[in-house]
């Protein structure tokens, strides 16, 4: 059975690699700008950085499906968890905020379709939704972001496709300083275990606290200056295995004292310079 959740076990995770999605030094320099990536990432060192990232995936024991290069995808087709989200059923097919990142869905959901993956459901426009705004807390409760990439009518039809067994706690998000940046539910919270989460505590509103309070979660705080850096943007490939980015070394110090194994990459190329972080670069199948 495929726990829903964000912090089991992951058996089964689909990624794009920079020779899939950055594609060449052309690509890049058509696109970053316009993408807003805080500079353009170097290809050779892109590819070096993904390697290693990779790597610790594989590690884990987990298999690893290389989603394939498509003329329909931007650069942000390396940020693999916005396209897709899971649930009993099956898959759901967002319809991205960010409209140059319309086409991921379908490009994703044609390889999964041929391992056997079926959709659940479909976000349509005049909804949005992105993968990085919607957490399982478990298989009864999840939440999910309502901001400048998923909005009211996103969550309507997502409501409408989890049934009313799932308790959908809706989150609030500031906006970003800029319309066009990303500010995901997954930039404020990252759960690490059944009862820890990682939080930016800031950002998040006291009635989202109160929620995840009352089941039973514990937080651990990103500090302010750690927070630009993604300092909350970590994956739990286990309860309290963590890969995170290097150079959060506040972070790093409150995870190990709450229990937590570190696993670190560098990820200025595929991660600091379009601001994806581990989860962002992830699309976790099956968690056992």
């Amino acid at each position: 059975m495929n726990i829903l959740n964000e912090y089991s076990q992951i058996n089964e995770v689909a990624i794009r690699s920079p020779l899939s999605s950055f594609i060449d030094d052309e690509k890049l320099l058509s696109e970053w700008e316009a993408l807003r990536y805080h500079s353009k990432p170097d290809f050779k060192k892109a590819i070096n950085e993904y390697r290693y990232f990779r790597s610790l995936l594989t590690d884990d024991g987990m298999e690893v499906i290389d989603l394939p290069p498509s003329n329909n995808l931007t650069l942000d087709s390396i940020y693999t968890r916005d396209s897709i989200l899971l649930c009993e059923k099956g898959l759901i097919l967002c319809n991205m905020g960010r409209a140059s990142r319309t086409p991921e869905a379908i490009e994703n959901f044609k390889t999964l379709s041929s391992r056997g993956y079926e959709i659940a459901g479909q976000i349509k426009a005049p909804g949005t939704l992105e993968g990085g705004d919607f957490i399982w807390i478990d298989n009864k409760h999840a939440a999910v972001g309502l901001g400048p990439r998923t909005n009211a009518e996103g969550i309507r039809q997502l409501k409408e496709i989890l049934g009313p067994n799932v308790d959908l706690h809706i989150v609030n998000l500031p906006d970003p300083d800029h319309p066009d940046d990303v500010l995901h539910l997954m930039s404020i919270i990252s759960p690490l275990d059944k009862d820890l989460a990682l939080i930016y505590k800031p950002f998040i509103p006291k009635t989202f606290i109160k929620w995840l309070s009352n089941l039973g979660i514990q937080f651990v705080e990103v500090s302010n200056s750690e927070y630009p850096l993604m300092g909350c943007n970590v994956l739990a490939t286990s309860p309290r295995s963590i890969i995170m980015l290097e150079q959060l070394p506040q972070v790093q110090f409150e995870l190990e004292k709450a229990g937590c194994k570190i696993r670190s990459y560098k990820g200025i190329e595929i991660s600091r310079k379009g601001e994806g972080g581990p989860t962002c670069l992830t699309r976790p199948l099956k968690r056992i």
